[in-house]
């Protein structure tokens, strides 16, 4: 047989304090609700005091284009400071040559105790130093030259091209004859005389030396 459950048909205060749950200090929940309460704080930046503000004041941003345009200020004089344009030389032509003693010189030549051909090539390399073509056509020489032909001298020498060009308009405008028909009438004379001036020095050194070699010892 059942057990009989009673009916509770009023209200039972013991029963009702059995069911209310105690309410104890909940620390967590006291804080949020304290943080909810509290105004949002908002960061302030300090403002600057004393040399601080004077520089934050007198120091505006700088820009882009400000920074491009003193960094091409900056290259400006590196591209002034550039070396200047080299100088242009004047077109040359080269022209081959044959250059020889006269005849009247050949004895002084043979007797001045140098070779010759070398006092012929030293005098041609005096002649042709600071000498300029010159565009007024002169006509060779008339006088004989020596037939040693062991001490004639032949080299390439770099002329004007301009003055070439005049000479060749006026006196070989087909050009048929040598370059060197052109210009011997100039230089020829002036070898000459250097190859006298050389023999010349020659001979006062010789002599020279003679006498040292016949000055007694003391």
């Amino acid at each position: 047989m059942r057990k009989k459950i009673p009916t509770i048909t009023r209200p039972d205060p013991a029963y009702a304090a059995s069911l209310r749950p105690e309410l104890g200090e909940d620390p967590g929940r006291e804080e949020v609700r304290l943080a909810a309460a509290m105004p949002e704080t908002v960061a302030v930046e300090p403002a600057p005091m004393g040399d601080d503000v004077a520089g934050h004041q007198s120091t505006p941003p700088t820009s882009t284009s400000q920074l491009s345009q003193e960094t091409d200020a900056r290259a400006a004089p590196a591209v002034m400071s550039s070396p200047s344009r080299s100088r242009r030389s004047p077109a040359t032509r080269k022209i081959d040559i044959r250059v020889n003693a006269l005849e009247r010189q050949e004895e002084a030549l043979i007797d001045c105790g140098v070779d010759p051909a070398h006092v012929i090539r030293a005098a041609l390399r005096r002649a042709v130093k600071n000498w300029e073509l010159g565009s007024e056509f002169v006509p060779p020489s008339e006088e004989q030259r020596t037939r040693i032909t062991e001490w004639r001298t032949r080299t390439s020498l770099a002329v004007d091209a301009g003055a070439v060009t005049t000479l060749l308009r006026a006196h070989d405008p087909l050009d048929v004859l040598s370059k060197w028909a052109l210009i011997r009438g100039q230089l020829e004379p002036r070898v000459w005389a250097e190859i006298d001036i050389l023999l010349d020095e020659i001979a006062v050194r010789a002599a020279a030396q003679n006498a040292e070699k016949d000055t007694p010892e003391t």
